[in-house]
């Protein structure tokens, strides 16, 4: 595997890890962070954006983000491998997910909320009205990619400013769908959850599953066509 494909894996199994990691951490029973909430949720996210940027940015320009990968090379800002970035992202997310399980698994033995252990995996909405969950998609990663490309050529760009979007788009614009804006994000762990052995679990909700991937891709690519427009 090339080393940009490598780290692009990485950087998202990383991210993935540590995001659905802190969902774990704050909805599974008994856990020690147990109930600590929507701030520690959107921040510890924006921080695994962080990390796992910081790990394989040196290497893939850390994309870790197939909307993100889309929206830089419709924007002419990336001329890399865009399919091998995507399926390395979700095989990332894949990992990641099933690591969550494992470091988690006595926890999702004992916990009774079937939702609970769902949304440790992917996004759902907070009300169900398809069209209305697209747009905030779309939206939430539209502001993502439309940030990333004006920022990277500022005095200060790289992880930083990007982390510190996503814990303001959490925040801001989250609250409806749980702001997936990444198909890596939700897909494969969606796909995790479906496969793997977890304790009493629900249906993975697949009827909802195209919006956190669909929208995204479609919310990128607007991002890079206004960026055009304007640069």
């Amino acid at each position: 595997m090339q080393l940009d494909l490598l780290f692009e894996f990485i950087g998202t199994a990383v991210l993935i890890l540590l995001g659905d990691g802190v969902v774990a951490n704050v909805l599974l029973k008994g856990t020690k962070g147990q109930n600590a909430g929507w701030v520690v949720i959107t921040i510890a996210w924006g921080l695994a954006v962080f990390v796992g940027a910081y790990i394989s940015a040196p290497y893939s320009g850390a994309h870790l983000n197939p909307a993100v990968t889309i929206g830089l090379a419709m924007a002419g800002v990336f001329k890399g491998n865009v399919i091998g970035y995507i399926i390395a992202q979700l095989l990332g997310g894949f990992v990641g997910a099933c690591l969550v399980y494992v470091f988690y698994k006595p926890h999702f033995d004992v916990e009774e909320n079937k939702d609970n252990k769902l949304a440790v995996f992917c996004t759902a909405p907070a009300i169900r009205t398809y069209f209305y969950n697209f747009i905030c998609e779309l939206i939430g990663t539209f502001m993502l990619v439309f940030g990333i490309l004006t920022v990277a050529g500022a005095a200060i760009a790289g992880p930083y400013p990007v982390a510190l979007l996503i814990v303001v788009i959490g925040m801001s614009l989250g609250g409806t769908t749980g702001y997936a804006i990444n198909p890596a994000r939700d897909l494969p762990p969606r796909i995790a959850h479906a496969i793997l052995p977890v304790k009493n679990k629900r249906d993975s909700d697949w009827g909802y599953s195209w919006i956190p991937v669909i929208a995204p891709m479609v919310g990128g690519a607007l991002a890079a066509w206004v960026y055009l427009a304007i640069f």
